[in-house]
């Protein structure tokens, strides 16, 4: 009598045989602009109940695991490719969207879907923080295969964001969780300002520290393993497993275990930069099979049929998020800080939804809440409509919007976009006006590099331009976050003239 291995063979078929077709519809789909991410989540769909493949999928604690696995792997993907200087860059702004943003979004998209799908108002903010913050899986993937190069102050402060609003959704979602499941059972709960203050201080403190702190003690030990083993693969394994880890300790004593996991890899970055790029090109397989097991198994979950009843409203809500509530919020958290008002309408764009929110759509369910199903089949609307609708048009709305570095090797667009002379950085501004004839501004004694950063008034990056009596002077290259290199564009003579005019 042989031992039949049918439990093993048909599921790994099967889930094997699912991973490569939406690899290879993705590949397709690319090519027409269609994210990856899209393919994994529409495949999964289609070999769902009520797909072509049939298979009755329901285990939501196993899509929990694999789901808060696969972030972990992305997020430390994520962090350990933003260079630190870049992170400076697009901190302030980052932390704003991340807390307050989350919560203005978060609070917009309750509105809509009162109005639309007639929830009671806990169930709408509970809706509303499930998908109001922006998913690293998808902005990291996405702005990484769009083939566009940003401004390094609007990639920052995208990545970083996606990077770190996490504890603010995971905290509002449980925290209504916790609301509904005790108005449910009769009982009270302590919702004081101090109680709010203390969690989500738990949340960021300790997420914070403890990234910070095992990033800075790996990053010490990281150079001794690799003189016994210079094998990249080697050590992208140990950095995986140590990102798992402190994501794992980090969410026991209270914090937020992705935040920890983010900050340890720009960690990394910052204090082993050798070592980690020689373990990149592994932790990108790890990072992108970790999206496609994530968004196969997030697509098997659902049941469109039961989506058909509702579909108009959930896409009303997706459409409230995407052009009311990320636009308001974004533009209340980046308006104060300076950024371009087309700066702001594309960061508002490319607010992307992705694994985050159906993952936090399945507490819900652990928590038997009664509205669970119907929260959980939104949030993947929401994401579906956010991936087929922003995800395909990043590339597009980035040069519309003008948010776009020149291609270096397109010596007419660098030129187009900088002026056709380049200057040295340290050159005063007083010397420049003399040898171009233009009229010298106030505190024209300083060099250019500090005369811009006064200008501008907030940290300064490459694209960056200010006006000189019809002139404009741009940051033309930067090193470590200091200006090296100024573009100058001198006023046309039709320039000349519309003034004068």
């Amino acid at each position: 009598m042989s031992l039949n291995l049918d439990f093993l063979s048909l599921p790994l078929l099967g889930a094997s045989a699912l991973i490569f077709v939406s690899v290879l519809v993705g590949v397709f789909s690319k090519r027409v602009g269609f994210s990856f991410l899209l393919a994994f989540l529409v495949t999964g769909m289609l070999a769902g109940v009520n797909g072509p493949g049939g298979w009755e999928f329901n285990d939501y604690r196993l899509s929990f695991w694999v789901g808060n696995i696969a972030l972990v792997i992305i997020l430390l993907d994520g962090g350990l490719r933003t260079d630190y200087p870049r992170f400076r860059t697009g901190l302030r702004p980052a932390l704003v969207l991340a807390s307050l943003g989350v919560v203005l979004s978060a609070g917009f998209t309750a509105v809509a879907a009162v109005v639309l799908l007639k929830l009671s108002w806990p169930s709408a903010f509970l809706l509303g923080a499930i998908v109001g913050s922006t998913d690293a899986a998808a902005v990291f993937a996405l702005l990484k295969t769009s083939g566009v190069e940003l401004n390094e102050r609007v990639a920052t402060t995208l990545e970083i964001e996606s990077g770190m609003n996490d504890p603010m959704a995971i905290y509002l979602t449980l925290t209504l969780i916790g609301l509904g499941t005790a108005a449910n059972a009769g009982t009270e709960t302590d919702l004081s300002l101090r109680t709010i203050a203390s969690s989500l201080l738990a949340q960021f403190g300790w997420g914070a520290l403890l990234g910070i702190g095992i990033g800075r003690v790996l990053a010490l030990v990281l150079p001794r393993i690799h003189q016994l083993e210079e094998s990249g693969a080697i050590v992208a394994l140990l950095m995986a497993m140590a990102g798992l880890a402190t994501f794992g300790f980090t969410t026991w004593v209270g914090g937020s275990g992705f935040l920890a996991v983010y900050l340890l890899g720009i960690v990394l970055s910052r204090w082993a930069p050798k070592i980690v790029h020689s373990a990149l090109s592994a932790l990108d397989g790890y990072a992108w099979l970790s999206q496609a097991l994530m968004f196969v198994l997030l697509g098997l979950l659902v049941t469109p049929a039961e989506i058909k009843g509702f579909a108009w409203p959930a896409l009303g809500v997706a459409a409230a998020l995407m052009f009311i509530a990320r636009p308001l919020a974004v533009g209340l958290c980046l308006a104060p800080l300076r950024f371009k008002p087309k700066e702001i309408i594309y960061i508002a764009w490319v607010g992307l939804r992705g694994a985050v929110p159906i993952v936090l759509a399945i507490f819900p369910f652990m928590a038997n809440l009664p509205e669970a199903r119907l929260i959980f089949n939104v949030a993947f609307v929401v994401v579906l409509t956010s991936l087929l609708l922003q995800g395909s048009t990043i590339g597009w709305f980035a040069r519309r919007m003008g948010v776009l570095l020149p291609d270096k090797n397109d010596s007419s667009a660098v030129r187009a976009a900088f002026g056709d002379f380049a200057l040295q950085a340290n050159t005063r501004v007083a010397d420049l006006c003399d040898v171009y004839g233009l009229k010298a501004p106030p505190d024209a004694n300083l060099c250019v590099d500090d005369w811009l950063a006064k200008a501008i008034m907030r940290p300064v990056v490459v694209g960056d331009q200010v006006a000189l009596d019809g002139a404009k002077l741009s940051v033309r290259t930067m090193s470590d976050g200091v200006v090296t290199s100024v573009g100058l564009q001198l006023p046309t003579p039709s320039d000349s003239e519309d003034e004068a005019a």
